[in-house]
């Protein structure tokens, strides 16, 4: 098999994730401090893929090519492919369909982690050389996803999210394919929700008697498109690192895997890991409790917080309570007054959500 290009989308809305995805593009929100995107591109040059394209969006692509630059950092070559309106993954295909020429690729979905990268996965489709290879984890609410329905091994049915799932095996964001998908993609019609989705332009393969082969992920897999999913990426990231004191610490204390950043500096404060404290982050009298990514720059004082992601220049302070399970967007301020009467005053922007527990 030919080499293998690379295909990463990061065009969409992000709507789950608003109103963080109002001001920035979904794919760049962090996770332990990384934008989700750099995750899959560098995946991508971890399993030897060096031509990578990357769709964007006339909203965001401005904002995806100044954080991803040309790739080089990340060890492979980034050209920006500009798909106008969000039809759907099988379009975002046939936009990319002169980029990738006729080289077999790989198509990752830009919001989405996969532990332990694709190199074993790329290895199976240069070996096997199916017409597609596409990832499927069991998953307990399957009617958010693109379900496959297999019979003897074989792929014999994908549906998008159907309202009455067969099986519980959803489709991974990451597949594989030959040129032989283009041909798909341009024979099947707009689904009821105006697009044209990658499960109908496999099932269009299946029906035509392409070997689509299915490989079944045993290690975790996140899609990033809500909060929760977010959290939990953040929590499954965090268990894996390893600590590395670069900051200042003044009458602090470290317990666990903590990773702070150059220029951190924190005062009298307890932070128990796996976290991770960004560069230039201020934290005065506090407690930062396990699974928190505190990003650049950001502030906490008189407070405590736990299981939270913090983007660069939030700040946090003087609360009674404990602030957990939170994703607090960019220069986002979260504090109590100490004048009375104590009352609750707010700025909120539109698709905000509050807890008040």
């Amino acid at each position: 098999m030919q080499d293998l290009k690379g295909l990463i989308l990061s065009g969409g809305k992000g709507t789950r994730l608003r109103p963080i995805t109002h001001t920035s593009a979904k794919q760049l929100v962090p996770v332990a401090n990384k934008p989700v995107l750099f995750y899959g591109i560098e995946a991508m040059g971890q399993a030897g893929i060096e031509d990578v394209g990357i769709i964007i969006a006339p909203e965001t692509g401005e904002e995806v090519k100044a954080a991803a630059g040309d790739g080089s950092r990340f060890g492979v070559k980034l050209t920006y492919l500009l798909q106008d309106e969000p039809l759907g993954l099988a379009h975002a295909v046939l936009t990319a369909q002169e980029f990738l020429s006729d080289s077999p690729f790989v198509m990752y979905l830009g919001d989405n982690l996969l532990q332990g990268g694709i190199a074993d996965l790329v290895a199976a489709f240069r070996s096997s050389e199916p017409d597609a290879l596409i990832l499927l984890t069991q998953v307990p609410d399957p009617e958010h996803y693109g379900v496959a329905e297999l019979n003897d091994g074989r792929v014999v049915q994908l549906v998008e999210k159907p309202l009455e799932p067969h099986t519980d095996l959803a489709l991974v964001g990451v597949y594989m394919f030959t040129p032989a998908v283009y041909d798909a993609a341009k024979s099947i019609t707009p689904s009821g929700r105006g697009e044209l989705e990658i499960t109908d332009a496999i099932q269009h393969m299946v029906d035509g008697g392409r070997r689509v082969e299915p490989h079944i992920v045993n290690g975790w897999w996140k899609d990033t498109g809500r909060l929760e999913d977010m959290l939990a990426a953040n929590r499954l990231v965090l268990d894996t690192i390893d600590s590395r004191i670069e900051g200042e610490l003044a009458e602090s204390q470290v317990d666990g895997r903590v990773v702070i950043e150059p220029g951190a500096r924190l005062e009298r404060c307890a932070v128990r890991g796996p976290a991770v404290i960004g560069a230039g982050a201020s934290l005065i009298d506090c407690y930062v409790g396990p699974y928190t990514a505190v990003g650049r720059g950001c502030t906490i004082e008189n407070a405590e917080v736990e299981h939270s992601i913090m983007l660069e220049g939030a700040a946090v302070r003087n609360l009674a309570g404990r602030m957990e399970s939170s994703l607090l967007g960019r220069n986002v301020t979260i504090g109590r007054d100490r004048r009375q009467p104590r009352a609750y005053r707010f700025m909120v922007g539109d698709n905000s959500e509050i807890g008040i527990l």
